[in-house]
């Protein structure tokens, strides 16, 4: 098992590219599934979470070809579906969450699709019934072999209906999404995840001869067609990176430019961030974080204390309160963070506390962040890093912090930042990775 150790307080400065968006490429690459034709897909991150799923599915028989750096060609000609009944699949497909939305592809176009129960960040429940619910209303007959925990589901043929979902589920609405695509008739799909990775599959899907409608909103209409094509798409730059290099000037109260962001696809993460007090500029599309001795949260109008919270698309991204979190403990002022999503996800603040931050977990799902105003510098600590994002939040406080920390179990945050000491190195942070 790998670590970071870290030598904090060091002001950083520099520019820096985000990666390839995770969350994006693990739906994109899926969906090559859909069609025999060569897929061409730029802006591939090189993370353990996409690599292991590009080892799946050339496992399933998918021609990959490494075209350049963060560059593949995908034919998807000659699938095994039999593979899917291997231990081997069984063991390779229990090892990240992404591989779940394989199915709804799979589905569409051969009438089968098998999957064990996906791994991924222990951060609470994280069901899948949304998926499995919608196949079924699209005609498919569904099992779970609960000893084996494999889930199986097959059609002779899927027809397209009226979908309520019961929640917003990004990866839930990817899988219908593409399931739906190939149904014969109209599938209209209400309450749909509208983040941008769901955006950028369906300009995707469309480029490949799908015809869906209302990408962008919570209400999407599939007119289901025989064939999909192949493509060429590219992937946005990771808006969850992004807001970490935010927070990551902040805390450091360093001098950073993030560069090519795709502004308009980043939501209300920006202002998020200066509702905390932190400066940036938009400089074309590049992200300017100038460097701040201190940064101070707002309150309400009546003065209250103010609370972020997550919410699905268009709100705030789960996937960013644990840096908000880390970055607020620095703040002037103090705020109520509320993980409304994910019961497991706040229980990393235990190494904050152990920092030097001063935090009140109230429950599993709220925690109060009395802000030090860098007036006391957090102190480096030996410490585990839980699952991605923590483990990034950790990393932060670590380069803030006075003295030598270590992180443990780095392989979480590999899962998920693409060779993150050596960019860091690159605008001058002292971490290297040790065994």
């Amino acid at each position: 098992m790998g670590a970071f150790e870290i030598i904090g307080g060091k002001k950083l400065k520099g520019e820096i590219i985000p990666q390839g968006a995770k969350n994006e490429v693990l739906q994109i690459l899926c969906a090559v599934l859909l069609t025999p034709e060569r897929v061409e897909i730029e802006n591939v991150p090189n993370i353990i979470d996409v690599n292991k799923l590009i080892d799946l599915l050339s496992d399933l028989g998918v021609k990959v070809e490494k075209l350049g750096d963060e560059h593949y060609a995908f034919t998807a000609e000659n699938v095994d579906i039999e593979y899917m009944h291997s231990d081997t699949f069984k063991k390779k497909g229990s090892g990240l969450r992404g591989s779940i939305m394989i199915v709804g592809p799979l589905l569409a176009r051969f009438g089968k699709g098998y999957i064990p129960k996906p791994g991924g960040d222990k951060i609470g429940r994280r069901r899948l019934d949304t998926h499995f619910i919608g196949f079924q209303k699209l005609g498919a007959n569904f099992n779970y072999k609960s000893k084996e925990n494999f889930y199986e589901v097959e059609a002779n043929h899927l027809k397209g209906t009226y979908l309520h979902l019961d929640e917003p589920s990004v990866t839930g609405t990817a899988n219908i999404l593409m399931a739906a695509s190939m149904a014969k008739g109209t599938t209209t799909l209400y309450n749909a995840a509208c983040e941008p990775y769901i955006q950028q599959l369906c300009k995707m899907l469309n480029s490949m001869g799908a015809k869906i409608k209302g990408a962008g909103s919570n209400l999407l209409t599939i007119e289901g067609v025989d064939y999909l094509g192949g493509c060429k798409h590219r992937v946005l730059p990771d808006m969850i990176e992004i807001g970490s290099f935010i927070g990551l000037a902040a805390m450091t109260g360093s001098e950073i430019t993030i560069k090519d962001v795709n502004y308009p696809m980043l939501g209300i993460i920006p202002d998020t961030f200066r509702r905390l007090g932190i400066k940036m500029e938009l400089k074309g599309d590049d992200l300017y974080i100038p460097a701040q001795d201190s940064y101070e949260i707002e309150s309400y109008i009546d003065g209250s204390i103010m609370t972020i919270s997550d919410n699905p698309w268009p709100g705030f991204t789960p996937d960013l309160l644990s840096i908000v979190l880390v970055v607020a403990s620095q703040a002037k002022g103090a705020v109520l963070i509320h993980q409304k999503m994910f019961e497991s996800r706040l229980f990393f603040v235990d190494k904050l506390i152990d920092m030097g931050a001063q935090i009140i977990l109230c429950d599993p799902h709220r925690a109060t962040v009395i802000g030090l105003d860098h007036k006391v510098n957090l102190r480096g600590i030996s410490m585990t890093s839980p699952d991605i994002r923590a483990g990034v939040s950790l990393l932060i406080a670590a380069l803030s912090a006075d003295g030598k920390s270590t992180i443990h179990n780095i392989e979480q945050i590999d899962r998920g930042y693409q060779n993150i000491d050596t960019r860091l190195q690159a605008l001058g942070a002292d971490i290297k990775r040790i065994s």
